[in-house]
Parts: structure tokens; sequence; C-alpha cells
């Protein structure tokens, strides 16, 4: 049997580099996702704080998360994937980011999907955006969604194929988050398991940026404009909660990330 038991994140060794407070510090940046809203919720202050600083910031969204709906009558795949698409755009418009690509992957079939082909479309990107640094999810998947556990995967594999010397990062979260969720655990059942969302805690950070008022403003917009997936959940929690929730967008160094042999996933029910 398997040890599933997971590997504690580790601190950075005391000569590591100093945690990153200032997105300009990323040079250029790659983020590389699973489904519209994925980038807003994870980085969308990172992405603004980086094209302000006149960086240069590309997208890639596995899929356009046409299964994303409890009314799949009302919002058929053909419909949402059509929707979200012009979401994104508008989300990634209010950031600043211009330069987006879609892999047209059908949503909830990441894991199906020949991996190699994946990784050296993905190695092109990689290799044509030059990024200095990449962000992604964890091998957790962040929620312990097969498809963004699956992203994690071909991300890690490009950046090796293709930019071994760009820094790559996993969006996490910390101890506070994870206490701000826990009493709404069961109303939003976003994460799979009692190890999920994350406790990292914040001597292994590698990046935390914290976002003032006119930045998380500008999050809040990207947020708000993929309406299909945002709209009901601000208004569950309330725009004073949202806000604080999400003023914080934290990652770890790849090679410093917990890990394990596997992780608890969920899959779509297309």
């Amino acid at each position: 049997m398997s040890d599933t038991r997971p590997t504690p994140i580790r601190p950075r060794p005391r000569n590591d580099a100093r945690v990153v407070t200032e997105a300009a510090e990323l040079g250029t940046v790659l983020g590389i996702w699973a489904h519209p809203d994925d980038e807003a919720f994870l980085s969308a202050g990172l992405m603004a704080a980086a094209r302000d600083a006149g960086n240069r910031v590309v997208c890639v969204t596995a899929t356009l998360g046409e299964h994303g709906t409890d009314d799949p009558r009302h919002w058929p795949p053909e419909r949402l994937a059509a929707v979200r698409g012009h979401e994104v755009a508008a989300s990634l418009a209010a950031l600043g980011v211009s330069e987006h690509h879609i892999l047209g992957i059908t949503d909830g079939t990441c894991a199906e999907q020949p991996p190699d082909g994946v990784v050296r479309r993905l190695a092109r990107i990689v290799s044509d955006v030059a990024p200095d640094t990449i962000v992604t999810f964890g091998p957790d998947g962040f929620t312990g969604h097969e498809d963004h556990q699956t992203v994690s995967r071909w991300a890690t594999a490009a950046r090796a194929t293709a930019a071994p010397r760009a820094r790559l990062l996993y969006a996490t979260t910390t101890a506070e988050f994870a206490g701000w969720w826990e009493p709404t655990r069961h109303t939003f059942p976003v994460f799979l398991t009692d190890e999920l969302p994350l406790r990292t805690p914040r001597s292994a950070l590698a990046v935390e940026l914290s976002l003032d008022d006119a930045r998380l403003d500008r999050k809040m917009v990207a947020l708000r404009a993929q309406a299909t997936q945002i709209t009901g959940l601000i208004a569950a929690l309330g725009e004073e909660r949202a806000r604080e929730w999400w003023s914080s967008e934290t990652f770890v160094a790849a090679e410093y990330a917990e890990s394990r042999s596997s992780w608890a996933t969920w899959q779509v029910a297309a």
C-alpha cells in the first residue's frame, strides 16, 4: 500500500530569497489554469500589479468550464462555453491582460487527455513567452478538482521542458484563510477534504501579495465579469467578506510545495 501521508511544507532555507511582496519583481508572468475564473480568484491582483508595472502577462486556460453549472438545462454546455469565453475576456481586460490562450479541452476531461501532446502544446507557449515566472495550481489542485491537479502536472512538465530556470509558483492558502473558510465549509463545498484548503505557514511562502483597495476593486471587477460563476457566491458571502477573503494572494515555490503520492480528487459529473 502506498503512503499517502503529506510531506509537510518546508520553510525556505535561511539563504533562500526573501518573500516577494511586489508583483513587479516577478518579470514576465505566465499563468496556466484549468477554467475561466481560476486565474481571477488566485492571481487577479498579481496580474493587475504586474501589468501596472509594465510587465508582460500571458494567461492560458485549458477549458471553457462548460459544465460549471447546477442548471444544465438552462445552461447547456455549448451556450455556457460561449458565455464563459466572453466573461474571461472581459475579466482579463479589467486587469490589463490581452494575451490569452485557450486550449479548448472539454471541461472535466483533462485527466483523460494524452499528457505528452498537451505538455508539448504548453511547452511551445512557454518557449514563445519566455516567462520569468509561471503561476499555476499545486499538486493538490487548490480545491482538489481533478482538472486543476492535471493542469498542475502539465504546467510543471512544460516548465521543465521549455523554461527550467523560470520561477514556478503554486497558488496556496494560509491558516488564516482556512480559518475564515471553515464556518462556510458545508454551505460552499468548494474544498474536497478536511485537508483543504491548505494551511501553508507564512514562513514557507515565496510570494505574498496584499491588495490595496484600488487593486482589490479591480480584482472584484474581474471576478464579477465572470457572472455565471461569481454572482451567487458574492451575494451569499456578502461584499465585505468576499473582499476580505480575496485580498491576499499567496504562492509557494514548487520545490517547497507539499507533496504526497496522491490527493483526493473531485471529478466533474458531466
